[in-house]
């Protein structure tokens, strides 16, 4: 009775031990898998032998002003919500004319009302523009915003293909859409 006794006490204690870490594990994938606000999203097009690939996250206007409200003007902007876009190129490529290395990037921009900088940044995971260093630029290009004719109310990136080796990179946001060229080696 008395070894049963005990064999009943450790089974017992185990039993409890392991339910306990079942539900911590339980409530851990729960919390880990949370509806975002802002969801993920990523764009991929084939120009020549590159692969270009965009991940980013797609905040909503959700009747917000946006340019010059809640992504002000003159201040450098993860282009997306959450972590910093990254864009990411599998060989060597030409950025409006610009070289730039095979790599991934984070990319930011500095909206302005009439031109916008874009940065292509060589930390390529970051969270936001929170710890964004200009000293690790690997290339800065203006551009030119233009008006959308259709209203855009969740961020979107767009790769269309313009001819064997080049494309044109837009992001859309409310009435703006920004673009930018990619042209590669064939």
């Amino acid at each position: 009775m008395f070894i049963s006794g005990k064999l009943f006490s450790l089974n017992t204690i185990l039993l409890t031990v392991l339910l306990f870490g079942f539900l911590s594990i339980e409530s851990y994938s729960q919390e880990k898998e949370e509806v975002r606000i802002s969801p993920k999203a990523s764009v991929k097009q084939t120009v020549g032998f590159t692969n270009i690939t965009i991940d980013y996250s797609r905040p909503g206007v959700k009747g917000r002003t946006i340019w010059g409200g809640l992504v002000p003007y003159h201040s450098v902007w993860r282009a997306g919500a959450n972590e910093a876009t990254k864009i990411t190129f599998s060989t060597d490529v030409k950025i409006d004319g610009k070289k730039l290395k095979a790599g991934s990037y984070s990319f930011f921009a500095i909206p302005t009302k009439k031109t916008w900088t874009l940065i292509f940044n060589k930390v390529a995971n970051q969270w936001g523009a929170f710890e964004y260093n200009d000293v690790e630029d690997a290339l800065r290009i203006e551009v030119t915003p233009m008006q959308n004719n259709c209203w855009q109310e969740w961020l979107a990136y767009t790769i269309s293909k313009t001819s064997d080796k080049k494309v044109v990179v837009m992001l859309e946001w409310e009435k703006l859409k920004v673009p930018f060229n990619v042209e590669v080696e064939i």
